[in-house]
């Protein structure tokens, strides 16, 4: 029973992950209808707001695990400051080095950091289904982005090698501070905190920190409503929502795991793009679309019904679904989710 239970919470996760990486894949399309924003202000709006929210939400499991997380704040302050990071590293990337490669390097290598991080920390192995769906998965994610460039690169104004190199640099930071709260959150989740306690209190502590930017840089975000409206949908949808969902899947995957699901995102972008902003989309862009959604059911089919996973954590693989993970957060969380599984928990 438990290995069926494990299977069915993991797919839980996985689909939480997936739902979340659709949202996320909208940010690039509403940024479009307020230009006049800069990617500062839209990174501190759509983090600082939706962690400030996600805290605001669990403010009675944060208190009720507060003793845990002081115990704990050592990863809660690390997981805070990739936070605040990660959206200013990950638009500016985009800003300085253009959408296709800013993504290409934000979101693609950003599994690659997981699960090194996993590796040197938790002293997990790579499986070969991780590698080989992460494989396809950063392939597909490559193929996207040069169509892309591909496409954008008649007629529009080139960037210069200096700004292209800090933006792939910001790219790697992105990459690094997203597998670091994303380590963060599935850490403490895995250590008998509810999963919206570890969200909101890491969010939250890193919606803090984006405070004082958003102060700074967020005047052109209430010079019309649309921009206003651009703000709050990236605040409310993206951010809040999508990584409550996000959240829930941490609960039951490995944080290598649901970063390589997240590769979804800039497949749904580019799909949007053509959908919403009118763009066109080579033959090259819909083969990458089409090896990421390989990737995704590669890593999301369940497996045969041999070998029963360790309860072990330092044993078990980087890629391999968590068994039981969280098990206490069943008081914590909607109904509908918890019913596939004890315990959704945050990211």
């Amino acid at each position: 029973m438990k290995g069926v239970h494990g299977g069915r919470s993991a797919t839980t996760g996985a689909l939480c992950v997936l739902a979340a990486s659709v949202l996320w894949g909208t940010t690039g399309t509403a940024a479009t209808f307020a230009p006049a924003v800069g990617p500062l202000a839209i990174g501190a709006v759509a983090m600082g707001l939706g962690g400030l929210l996600q805290a605001i939400a669990a403010t009675g499991p944060i208190s009720r695990s507060a003793s845990r997380l002081r115990a704990r704040r050592g990863t809660v302050l690390l997981g805070a400051v990739s936070v605040a990071v990660y959206p200013l590293a990950f638009y500016s990337s985009m800003h300085l080095a253009g959408v296709a490669v800013g993504t290409v390097v934000s979101i693609g290598t950003a599994p690659l950091a997981s699960a090194l991080i996993e590796r040197v920390v938790d002293r997990r192995g790579l499986t070969r289904r991780w590698m080989v769906a992460a494989s396809l998965g950063l392939l597909g994610t490559v193929l996207l982005c040069v169509a892309e460039a591909t496409r954008s690169s008649g007629g529009t104004r080139g960037s210069s090698l200096g700004g292209t190199l800090l933006g792939i640099a910001l790219g790697l930071v992105a990459a690094g501070t997203y597998a670091l709260y994303s380590w963060a959150a599935h850490r403490l989740i895995t250590r008998d905190i509810p999963s919206r306690a570890a969200m909101g209190a890491v969010f939250g502590l890193g919606g803090v920190l984006l405070v004082p930017v958003l102060l700074v840089t967020g005047g052109p975000l209430v010079d019309s409503w649309t921009n206003a409206a651009v703000g709050t949908y990236m605040a409310l949808v993206p951010m809040f929502a999508g990584y409550l969902l996000f959240g829930w899947g941490l609960a039951h995957v490995p944080a290598s795991t649901a970063t390589t699901l997240s590769l979804l995102e800039p497949a749904v972008a580019a799909v949007l793009a053509v959908l919403v902003v009118g763009e066109r989309l080579p033959a090259a862009g819909w083969a990458g679309v089409a090896l990421v959604v390989l990737c995704l059911a590669v890593l999301t089919l369940p497996t045969g019904a041999g070998g029963r996973p360790s309860r072990r954590g330092p044993r078990r693989a980087a890629g391999e679904p968590l068994p039981g993970a969280a098990v206490r957060d069943d008081r914590e969380h909607p109904a509908g989710v918890a019913g596939a599984r004890p315990g959704p928990g945050g990211r």
